[in-house]
């Protein structure tokens, strides 16, 4: 990401009202502007403390300076935020809150005890941090930067496939006890995770492993089943608009000794890594698949649901949401169940998955054109089909039968015209607990009247509650 000086930091405190709409009403749910700031803001992590669900965290990706991350952080379930600007530091350790100098790609987990860890990218490090909150995101410190192993024994000289060169695409996410960090490793995927006993209470974290048969598979997403099993998936064809093939690794035992095992192949999903469509013709999407494991008490527990993006026709922009699931740790996976619900051809696309450990009901959120057909009206910004998106979403209890797609955004967004460079990045947020789902997504309509920028702008963060 280019980054320029910093502009424009607002307020700290902003207060709105967050009303759950339930997701059969056809209503479209209260919208909040998180952020509220000149300039542009995307590629959201949000997470919900289960220890108390009035506390909810958003941190994004900013535009602007050298270093910088946004941090949204509320304990009234969203009703008012506090808001400041972290890890802008010029090395490992530095800036005002010793975060160092982050770039981007955050991601956000809270475990059982109220921890909250977030993971990002360095400007000029070559490791991943890891950063601990006890407080519910009023301040972090970082615990462990993760470096990628050594490259294998005999190994000489750079690899013109590019292995070990770099870390890229970190996610963090947590479960029974364990925090667990996948990233790539420019090559293969390479995953480690830490023993959690209490409130600041984390382990080492056991030496990065590289996960077999994941060179130049990336775009991928991580998760905690049962009894402390980990899935990783990921994505071949990292670069081009050809088509991505999807693969998953488990590792039975987490933290002990076994390790992931080989690779199992899911789907061909016809997206690249860089396939171009209109509502992101800066940056292009990926399949971008996403992980949700039940580990309720329900009719489900132990079933893992896979969320991701599939091209129609190769090419033909016609990308839509698809879910998969596995009853038996990755092994075979269902036939694959559509998602969006709508009749025509634009493109659906970036969307996330997270499953709600009160219920079991899991939640699919994604960016979504259909409404613009070029002709005007709310769906359309500039008279040209297929380039504006809005965010819409569905819940399901079983990955069989969906509801029926809400409309989660309030207003349409044109992410080409806010000069963000990357869109809308590449990635949303999503969170669900205790029945309520937190969308999180960059968004320059200005619906709430609240975005300095003005309408259809510069993108800010926006969230609502949806009761699944």
């Amino acid at each position: 990401m280019v980054k320029r000086p910093l502009v424009g930091v607002l307020p700290v405190l902003v207060t709105l009202a967050l009303v759950a709409i339930p997701n059969g009403s056809g209503a479209v749910p209260t919208n909040v502007d998180v952020s509220q700031r000149v300039g542009n803001e995307s590629e959201e992590a949000i997470a919900v403390n289960p220890t108390n669900p009035q506390n909810i965290v958003v941190v994004t990706n900013i535009q602007e300076g050298f270093s910088g991350l946004f941090e949204g952080v509320s304990f009234d379930g969203g009703q008012t935020w506090e808001r400041k600007i972290i890890a802008t530091g010029d090395a490992i350790g530095g800036g005002p809150d010793g975060l160092g100098d982050s770039c981007c790609d955050p991601s956000l987990s809270f475990d059982q005890y109220g921890n909250l860890f977030l993971s990002y990218m360095y400007n000029l490090e070559n490791v991943v941090p890891v950063a601990l909150s006890t407080d519910g995101g009023l301040s972090f410190h970082v615990i462990a930067n993760i470096a990628k192993p050594p490259k294998p024994p005999g190994t000489k000289g750079p690899s013109r496939h590019g292995e070990y060169r770099y870390v890229d695409q970190e996610t963090i996410v947590t479960g029974e006890g364990m925090v667990w960090v996948v990233v790539s490793a420019s090559g293969p995927l390479v995953a480690t995770g830490a023993r959690v006993t209490g409130l600041g209470q984390v382990g080492s974290f056991i030496p990065a492993e590289v996960i077999p048969g994941t060179n130049n598979c990336t775009y991928g997403d991580i998760a905690v089943g049962p009894g402390g099993k980990v899935m990783n998936v990921c994505t071949t064809g990292q670069s081009g608009q050809g088509g991505g093939k999807l693969f998953v690794n488990v590792d039975p035992d987490g933290l002990g000794p076994a390790g992931f095992g080989d690779r199992v192949f899911v789907e061909d999903t016809q997206v690249g890594g860089f396939d171009f469509i209109p509502p992101q013709i800066d940056r292009s999407i990926d399949a971008e698949p996403g992980l949700a494991w039940d580990r309720t008490t329900g009719a489900h527990r132990g079933r893992v649901y896979l969320v991701y993006t599939f091209e129609q026709k190769n090419e033909s922009d016609d990308t839509n949401i698809y879910v998969r699931y596995s009853d038996n740790d990755g092994r075979t996976w269902s036939a694959p169940k559509r998602v969006n619900d709508d009749t025509g051809t634009n493109s659906q696309f970036m969307s996330k998955i997270a499953l709600d450990p009160t219920t079991g009901q899991v939640a699919v959120v994604w960016y979504d054109a259909r409404n613009d057909l070029g002709t005007g009206g709310a769906g359309d910004t500039d008279g040209v089909p297929n380039d504006d998106a809005q965010f819409w979403g569905a819940f399901t209890s079983n990955g069989t039968t969906f509801t029926p797609n809400v409309q989660i955004s309030a207003g349409t967004s044109n992410s080409h015209v806010s000069g963000n460079g990357i869109d809308y990045g590449d990635y949303s947020g999503l969170a669900f607990f205790g029945g309520v789902a937190h969308p999180a997504w960059s968004d320059n309509s200005n619906s709430t009247g609240t975005n300095p920028d003005g309408t259809l702008k510069k993108l800010d963060i926006y969230t609502a509650s949806v009761a699944g």
